[in-house]
Protein backbone atom coordinates (compact mmCIF):
# COMPACT_ATOMS: atom_id res chain seq x y z
CA UNK A 1 0.00 0.00 0.00
CA UNK A 2 1.41 3.36 -0.87
CA UNK A 3 2.34 6.01 1.82
CA UNK A 4 -0.26 8.35 0.10
CA UNK A 5 -3.04 6.18 0.57
CA UNK A 6 -2.76 5.41 3.98
CA UNK A 7 -3.45 9.25 4.70
CA UNK A 8 -6.35 9.28 2.09
CA UNK A 9 -7.89 6.10 3.17
CA UNK A 10 -6.89 5.81 6.70
CA UNK A 11 -6.42 8.99 8.48
CA UNK A 12 -8.61 9.45 11.58
CA UNK A 13 -7.71 12.66 12.65
CA UNK A 14 -6.65 15.77 10.68
CA UNK A 15 -6.13 19.20 11.73
CA UNK A 16 -4.32 22.66 11.08
CA UNK A 17 -1.03 22.88 13.40
CA UNK A 18 1.44 26.27 13.59
CA UNK A 19 0.24 29.64 13.64
CA UNK A 20 -3.32 29.30 12.66
CA UNK A 21 -3.99 26.91 15.26
CA UNK A 22 -1.56 29.23 17.64
CA UNK A 23 -3.96 31.90 17.27
CA UNK A 24 -0.98 33.91 15.47
CA UNK A 25 -1.44 34.15 11.64
CA UNK A 26 -0.82 36.88 9.82
CA UNK A 27 -1.65 37.17 5.58
CA UNK A 28 1.23 35.42 4.63
CA UNK A 29 1.33 32.49 7.12
CA UNK A 30 1.33 28.82 5.58
CA UNK A 31 -1.58 26.32 6.50
CA UNK A 32 0.56 23.45 7.90
CA UNK A 33 -1.60 20.09 8.13
CA UNK A 34 -0.84 17.05 10.66
CA UNK A 35 -2.64 14.19 10.99
CA UNK A 36 -3.05 10.68 12.25
CA UNK A 37 -3.68 7.36 10.11
CA UNK A 38 -3.92 3.61 11.52
CA UNK A 39 -2.42 1.27 9.52
CA UNK A 40 -4.53 -1.90 8.65
CA UNK A 41 -3.61 -4.58 11.07
CA UNK A 42 -2.66 -7.09 8.31
CA UNK A 43 -0.28 -4.78 6.79
CA UNK A 44 1.99 -5.57 9.78
CA UNK A 45 1.94 -9.37 9.50
CA UNK A 46 4.37 -9.28 6.63
CA UNK A 47 8.23 -8.29 6.53
CA UNK A 48 7.77 -5.24 5.42
CA UNK A 49 5.85 -3.01 7.76
CA UNK A 50 3.93 0.04 7.11
CA UNK A 51 5.66 3.42 7.36
CA UNK A 52 5.38 5.25 11.24
CA UNK A 53 4.86 8.46 9.14
CA UNK A 54 4.48 10.15 5.78
CA UNK A 55 5.05 13.41 4.78
CA UNK A 56 2.52 14.97 2.23
CA UNK A 57 0.82 14.30 -0.25
CA UNK A 58 -0.50 18.06 0.06
CA UNK A 59 1.98 20.74 0.66
CA UNK A 60 2.73 21.47 4.42
CA UNK A 61 1.39 17.91 5.67
CA UNK A 62 2.66 15.39 7.96
CA UNK A 63 1.08 12.43 9.71
CA UNK A 64 1.89 9.55 12.35
CA UNK A 65 0.54 6.05 11.98
CA UNK A 66 -1.36 5.59 15.73
CA UNK A 67 0.87 3.75 17.61
CA UNK A 68 4.01 6.24 16.42
CA UNK A 69 2.03 9.13 17.53
CA UNK A 70 0.92 7.54 20.95
CA UNK A 71 4.36 6.58 21.91
CA UNK A 72 5.74 9.87 21.27
CA UNK A 73 2.68 11.64 23.07
CA UNK A 74 3.38 9.30 26.09
CA UNK A 75 6.80 10.99 26.02
CA UNK A 76 5.34 14.07 26.20
CA UNK A 77 6.56 15.25 22.70
CA UNK A 78 5.83 18.97 22.47
CA UNK A 79 4.55 18.92 18.91
CA UNK A 80 2.47 15.90 19.15
CA UNK A 81 0.12 16.95 22.01
CA UNK A 82 0.05 20.35 20.83
CA UNK A 83 -1.51 18.65 17.77
CA UNK A 84 -4.13 16.62 19.89
CA UNK A 85 -5.53 19.94 21.62
CA UNK A 86 -5.59 21.64 17.79
CA UNK A 87 -9.02 23.67 17.89
CA UNK A 88 -8.74 23.35 13.86
CA UNK A 89 -10.06 19.71 13.15
CA UNK A 90 -10.80 19.51 9.96
CA UNK A 91 -11.79 15.66 9.88
CA UNK A 92 -12.37 12.98 12.38
CA UNK A 93 -13.48 9.61 12.62
CA UNK A 94 -15.40 7.94 15.90
CA UNK A 95 -11.69 6.54 16.28
CA UNK A 96 -10.38 9.75 16.15
CA UNK A 97 -13.13 11.14 18.56
CA UNK A 98 -12.10 7.97 20.71
CA UNK A 99 -8.13 9.36 20.07
CA UNK A 100 -9.53 12.97 21.33
CA UNK A 101 -10.71 11.92 24.37
CA UNK A 102 -7.85 10.72 25.68
CA UNK A 103 -6.22 13.66 25.61
CA UNK A 104 -5.77 13.81 28.97
CA UNK A 105 -4.14 10.61 29.66
CA UNK A 106 -1.31 11.91 27.52
CA UNK A 107 -0.73 14.84 30.38
CA UNK A 108 1.72 14.30 32.88
CA UNK A 109 4.40 16.08 34.32
CA UNK A 110 6.79 14.80 31.82
CA UNK A 111 5.53 17.64 29.97
CA UNK A 112 8.13 20.31 32.20
CA UNK A 113 10.85 17.82 31.16
CA UNK A 114 10.68 17.36 27.65
CA UNK A 115 9.05 20.83 26.79
CA UNK A 116 12.12 23.12 28.59
CA UNK A 117 14.82 20.64 27.31
CA UNK A 118 13.36 21.12 23.63
CA UNK A 119 13.18 25.18 24.79
CA UNK A 120 16.70 25.21 26.05
CA UNK A 121 17.47 23.69 22.72
CA UNK A 122 15.96 26.56 20.29
CA UNK A 123 17.30 28.87 22.79
CA UNK A 124 20.85 27.91 22.19
CA UNK A 125 20.13 28.56 18.47
CA UNK A 126 18.63 32.00 18.82
CA UNK A 127 21.83 32.98 21.08
CA UNK A 128 24.34 31.52 18.11
CA UNK A 129 21.96 33.63 15.42
CA UNK A 130 22.62 36.39 17.88
CA UNK A 131 26.47 36.22 18.20
CA UNK A 132 26.57 35.52 14.54
CA UNK A 133 23.90 37.90 12.94
CA UNK A 134 23.00 40.55 15.68
CA UNK A 135 19.74 39.55 16.05
CA UNK A 136 18.13 36.11 16.46
CA UNK A 137 15.49 34.49 13.87
CA UNK A 138 12.56 36.61 15.27
CA UNK A 139 9.98 34.65 14.18
CA UNK A 140 11.75 31.35 16.29
CA UNK A 141 11.93 33.64 18.94
CA UNK A 142 8.05 34.22 19.09
CA UNK A 143 7.40 30.78 19.12
CA UNK A 144 10.24 29.72 21.82
CA UNK A 145 7.72 32.65 23.79
CA UNK A 146 4.95 30.94 23.19
CA UNK A 147 5.92 27.21 24.00
CA UNK A 148 7.43 28.45 27.10
CA UNK A 149 3.88 30.23 28.12
CA UNK A 150 2.50 26.96 27.47
CA UNK A 151 4.51 24.60 29.01
CA UNK A 152 4.08 27.23 32.16
CA UNK A 153 -0.03 27.26 32.19
CA UNK A 154 0.15 23.59 31.47
CA UNK A 155 1.82 23.04 35.17
CA UNK A 156 -0.56 25.41 36.36
CA UNK A 157 -3.55 24.69 35.39
CA UNK A 158 -3.42 21.12 34.13
CA UNK A 159 -4.53 21.61 30.37
CA UNK A 160 -2.91 22.41 27.76
CA UNK A 161 -3.94 25.57 25.64
CA UNK A 162 -2.35 26.51 22.40
CA UNK A 163 -4.13 29.46 21.59
CA UNK A 164 -1.89 32.56 22.95
CA UNK A 165 -5.17 34.50 23.15
CA UNK A 166 -4.22 38.12 24.59
CA UNK A 167 -0.66 37.63 24.24
CA UNK A 168 -0.96 37.79 20.51
CA UNK A 169 0.13 41.38 19.59
CA UNK A 170 3.09 40.87 22.45
CA UNK A 171 3.89 37.63 20.30
CA UNK A 172 4.01 39.49 16.92
CA UNK A 173 5.65 42.39 17.81
CA UNK A 174 8.31 40.04 18.81
CA UNK A 175 8.38 38.46 15.29
CA UNK A 176 8.52 42.19 13.93
CA UNK A 177 11.45 42.24 15.73
CA UNK A 178 9.99 45.10 17.71
CA UNK A 179 11.17 43.74 20.76
CA UNK A 180 14.65 44.09 21.53
CA UNK A 181 16.78 40.68 22.02
CA UNK A 182 17.95 41.25 25.74
CA UNK A 183 14.51 42.18 26.97
CA UNK A 184 12.87 38.77 24.91
CA UNK A 185 15.69 36.56 26.55
CA UNK A 186 14.28 38.04 29.87
CA UNK A 187 11.18 37.25 29.15
CA UNK A 188 12.19 34.07 28.30
CA UNK A 189 13.84 33.24 31.15
CA UNK A 190 11.06 34.38 33.65
CA UNK A 191 8.79 31.95 32.51
CA UNK A 192 11.19 29.25 32.68
CA UNK A 193 11.50 30.32 36.20
CA UNK A 194 7.43 30.35 36.31
CA UNK A 195 7.18 27.05 35.09
CA UNK A 196 9.81 25.68 37.56
CA UNK A 197 7.82 26.76 39.84
CA UNK A 198 4.45 25.68 38.99
CA UNK A 199 5.74 22.37 38.69
CA UNK A 200 5.94 22.12 42.51
CA UNK A 201 2.00 22.34 42.75
CA UNK A 202 0.92 20.89 39.31
CA UNK A 203 -2.27 19.17 39.57
CA UNK A 204 -0.70 16.56 36.65
CA UNK A 205 0.10 13.24 37.52
CA UNK A 206 3.36 12.07 37.58
CA UNK A 207 2.95 9.95 34.62
CA UNK A 208 0.68 9.24 32.00
CA UNK A 209 -1.61 6.59 31.97
CA UNK A 210 0.28 4.10 29.79
CA UNK A 211 -2.12 1.16 30.24
CA UNK A 212 -5.72 3.56 29.18
CA UNK A 213 -3.79 4.55 25.96
CA UNK A 214 -1.90 1.02 25.23
CA UNK A 215 -5.64 -0.56 25.94
CA UNK A 216 -7.36 1.95 22.78
CA UNK A 217 -3.94 0.78 20.67
CA UNK A 218 -5.14 -2.95 20.89
CA UNK A 219 -8.51 -2.55 20.81
CA UNK A 220 -8.12 -0.47 17.61
CA UNK A 221 -5.54 -2.77 15.61
CA UNK A 222 -7.84 -5.76 16.83
CA UNK A 223 -11.10 -4.08 15.19
CA UNK A 224 -8.84 -3.51 11.88
CA UNK A 225 -8.29 -7.23 12.28
CA UNK A 226 -11.63 -8.19 12.56
CA UNK A 227 -12.54 -5.56 9.85
CA UNK A 228 -9.86 -6.93 7.31
CA UNK A 229 -11.12 -10.86 7.73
Amino acid sequence: MQPETLVRDHTIYACVMGSRAFGLATETSDTDRRGVYLAPTPLFWGFTKPPTHVEGPADEQFSWELERFCALALRANPNILECLHSPLVEHVTPLGEELRSLRGAFLSRQAHETFTRYAAGQHKKLEADVRVHGAPRWKHAMHLLRLLMSCRDLLRTGELTIDVGEARDSLLAVKRGEVPWPEVDRRMTLLAEEAEKALLHTPLPAEPDRDRIESFLITARRTSALTAC
